[in-house]
């Protein structure tokens, strides 16, 4: 077993390696500051995208501290604030009640104190086609400490590029979540595609106590592999049958005769705004892992090279022989870190996003975590969580 010890560069913000040591990687514990202090957040470290925004601002609301976040997004073509980004920090000011300085379109810094969770029903339209599910990241663990059942109305893209499908984010994400104690329907009103948008999905939440900590360290063996291919607009429906035979076809060459069920779907035109097509592939295990490929279709690009994507990426993951999948590993971050005990998670290779989403929390948190290479391509994930109590239940 490979043991590393894991630090971060003052000067790059990435994790540094040296083989046979290992300690937690409690970093930047001298910067968190009390709840009456501004913790100053470089929107520019590691990943330097909106997924420092959406989990600073999440931790913001819970735990009462205020943030400024400068820098934000400084490593994207267009640096700042886009219109998906600037919805989600206003649904998380809603959310608690709080006040955002430099809530503007382009804004490179905003500051933002939170004010006291509350439930009921709130609406967030990016009015673009930008990511419902990037909604749902920024607010859904504000609303699991809430006093009551929260509803959200969220309108925007369903299945957008750079972001998770709500395929993913409903036949991944949401089981897993599950086993932390959460507890969260998605309903999909309408479907919304790049780039009109125009998607409505709403989402109920039911608060917790406290979040459970959550051991995944056995992956078992895939029993099954199951799957949606779209299509909605104008493309006919042998494009999402082409996608689904070619994934097939490349998952049962590597995995043999398991179960496979594949669903050919032609999205209703009063169930959708806009033209668009993609697949989800989702391998379940004997132990309650699911791990995920995807890909969506874009204009000359064939439907064949479309289902070979999601496929290579679904064979890929279980290759590195993890629990969680890559676009899993970031999202439990938030979670492992409120929860209350030691969480231990295996996954493939650790992401920048995942870096990125431990840096925020243990700058904002008193959690604790540790990462670890086992063997080859396979990581280890512990966190010792700060164990959040909702007084408000």
């Amino acid at each position: 077993m490979l043991r590393l010890l894991v630090k971060v560069s003052r000067a790059t913000g990435r994790f540094t390696e040296h083989p046979e040591k290992f300690i937690s990687v409690s970093r930047f514990a001298s910067d968190r500051m009390s709840t009456d202090k501004m913790i100053d957040i470089d929107g520019g470290i590691l990943e330097g995208g909106g997924q420092i925004l959406r989990n600073a601002a999440a931790l913001s609301c819970l735990l009462g501290k205020p943030i400024h976040v400068n820098n934000i997004r400084a490593g994207r073509d267009r640096p700042g604030l886009r219109p998906q980004h600037l919805t989600g920090l206003e649904l998380v000011q809603e959310l608690c009640e709080g006040k955002l300085q430099g809530g503007q379109v382009s804004s490179t810094d905003i500051t933002f104190f939170p004010g006291k969770v509350k439930s009921g029903t709130h609406v967030a339209d990016t009015k673009t086609a930008g990511s419902i599910c990037l909604l749902i990241q920024v607010s859904l663990p504000c609303q699991l400490f809430a006093s009551g059942p929260t509803e959200m109305i969220l309108k925007g893209g369903t299945n957008a590029s750079f972001a998770p499908q709500l395929d993913y984010t409903i036949m991944v994400f949401k089981p897993i979540a599950e086993r932390f104690g959460v507890n969260f329907s998605c309903d999909i009103i309408k479907r919304g595609y790049y780039p009109k948008g125009g998607g409505e999905v709403h989402v109920r939440t039911e608060p917790v106590r406290c979040l459970h900590a959550v051991e995944m360290t056995d992956r078992g063996h895939v029993i099954k592999v199951t799957g949606i291919a779209f299509v909605a607009g104008v493309l006919p429906i042998k494009v999402a049958k082409t996608m689904a035979s070619v994934a097939r076809k490349m998952i049962e060459g590597r995995l043999g005769q398991i179960p496979i069920q594949i669903e050919v779907v032609k999205e209703p035109q009063d169930h959708a705004v806009g033209t668009g097509t993609g697949v989800i592939l989702v391998a379940e295990t004997s132990t309650g892992c699911r791990l995920a490929g995807s890909a969506l279709g874009q204009k000359g690009l064939p439907a064949q090279d479309v289902g070979e994507s999601a496929a290579t990426m679904l064979l890929t993951s279980l290759e590195h022989g993890g629990c969680v999948d890559e676009y899993l590993q970031d999202q439990l971050i938030i979670f492992m870190a409120l929860a209350k005990g030691k969480s231990v998670i295996m996954c493939g290779p650790i992401s920048l996003h995942t870096e990125t989403a431990i840096h925020v929390a243990q700058q904002m948190t008193q959690a604790k975590f540790e990462v670890k290479q086992i063997q080859g391509e396979t990581w280890q994930i512990t966190c010792e969580g700060m164990g959040l109590e909702n007084k408000a239940i």
